[in-house]
């Protein structure tokens, strides 16, 4: 965890002063990129080589220093070739290329896996990069069959993608994550022709957006269905409590929805996608170097951890959704974006080369209530980071 103080005022002096320090510096925009991109170079070539076994995909790190790896079919592994693809679209290096595409290749059996809701982040990262990368035609088959295996989740009569099979007794939960798989089905549908499948992600969200969201922005994380499609009940699993804002929840809304306007233009999926990121960056709660407490309703803030992989994921989607905002907001939220990555790019949250057991981030948060992975780091933050790092840099 990162430390903290018991003296409220000093806590908010310190803040007071961090937040002007971090605006100017974001406004000069002081984030060196080559450097970033440098170091995590040096990082990611030291996490390969003690991963020579592509079936242990590299996800977080145990309390007692250990790596804690998981098999294909966890719904992050295929973040970790998602990031060697992003070091080489910066880099153009071709160990990178080669790298990417063994890691990204480890993940093509999970195509046909019809028991998870996670495709969207297990293929279309590494192989959706890989192929708008190099065109490479052996990842398009891949992409389309785990298409139609994400597909068979979908009831029509609920009107929804099945997140999980079973949740507290519940039998059809939907979680806010699952917003971050209709890319993959946009893609299959634009590259296929199948306008089924871009009807499919439209009437997801659409209920999603009906059923999930609050006044305020935020987003509950699960709400699970009859078999009819009426809401039974509203929950969390990761988050502090079934009514509050679990920051990664948020983050995961903000970016669905950014992206789901990018495929459709249709307003309200960038409607909800700016006030959910309204919520996330007007909160009391939020600090202000921006990275999240791991839920911003969280009992003991501020001596909570600090999630940076939720700061991260809002990073990258508010370097995307600034494009499709007037000028007011999208200013505010490019700020907001710069300051983030201000933060991160910090010895505060950004490993130095060879601590962290090799991946860049540090101070994440997984599932506190399950504790695991609490104040560690994860693949995915990773992965978002480089991400918003190459957004920023195209602002450049």
């Amino acid at each position: 965890m990162l430390p903290s103080t018991s003296y409220p005022r000093l806590l908010a002096a310190l803040f007071l002063g961090l937040s002007v320090t971090l605006t100017t510096h974001a406004q000069q925009r002081k984030i060196n990129v080559r450097q970033e991109f440098d170091r995590a170079g040096q990082q990611l070539t030291r996490l390969l080589q003690t991963h020579p076994n592509v079936t242990k995909f590299p996800y977080s790190s145990r309390p007692d220093g250990s790596f804690k790896d998981m098999p294909s079919e966890w719904w992050t592994s295929g973040f970790f070739g998602g990031t060697l693809w992003y070091l080489y679209e910066y880099t153009k290096q071709p160990q990178w290329q080669q790298a990417a595409d063994r890691w990204t290749m480890a993940m093509a059996k999970e195509q046909t896996n019809t028991g998870t809701h996670d495709l969207g982040f297990m293929l279309y990262c590494p192989f959706g990069n890989g192929l708008r990368l190099t065109k490479n035609p052996a990842y398009q088959p891949i992409l389309l069959t785990g298409t139609k295996s994400l597909a068979t989740r979908f009831n029509p009569e609920v009107g929804l993608i099945k997140s999980w099979n079973e949740f507290a007794g519940y039998h059809y939960p939907v979680i806010i994550d699952n917003m971050m798989n209709l890319e993959l089905l946009c893609w299959a549908a634009r590259t296929s022709g199948d306008s089924t499948l871009r009807r499919l992600s439209i009437t997801h969200a659409d209920n999603t957006l009906k059923n999930h969201f609050r006044p305020d922005g935020s987003t509950y994380h699960v709400v699970c269905y009859d078999e009819h499609g009426q809401v039974l009940t509203k929950k969390t699993a990761q988050g502090a409590a079934d009514n509050s804002a679990w920051a990664r929840g948020q983050a995961w809304a903000i970016y669905g929805y950014t992206t789901l306007f990018r495929d459709t233009k249709l307003a309200r999926y960038r409607d909800q996608a700016c006030k959910t990121a309204d919520f996330f960056l007007n909160h009391p709660n939020l600090p202000a170097d921006k990275i999240p407490y791991w839920d911003f309703n969280a009992p003991d803030i501020p001596q909570e951890e600090r999630d940076a992989s939720a700061a991260a994921i809002v990073a990258s989607a508010l370097l995307e959704l600034q494009q499709y905002c007037p000028a007011p907001d999208a200013k505010r939220y490019r700020q907001a974006a710069e300051q983030m990555l201000v933060s991160l790019s910090s010895p505060a949250y950004r490993a130095a080369v060879g601590e962290n057991n090799n991946f860049l981030i540090k101070h994440c948060v997984a599932h506190k209530p399950a504790k695991s992975e609490v104040d560690a780091p994860l693949t995915y933050a990773d992965y978002y980071y480089l991400e918003a790092l190459l957004r920023y840099n195209q602002l450049k």
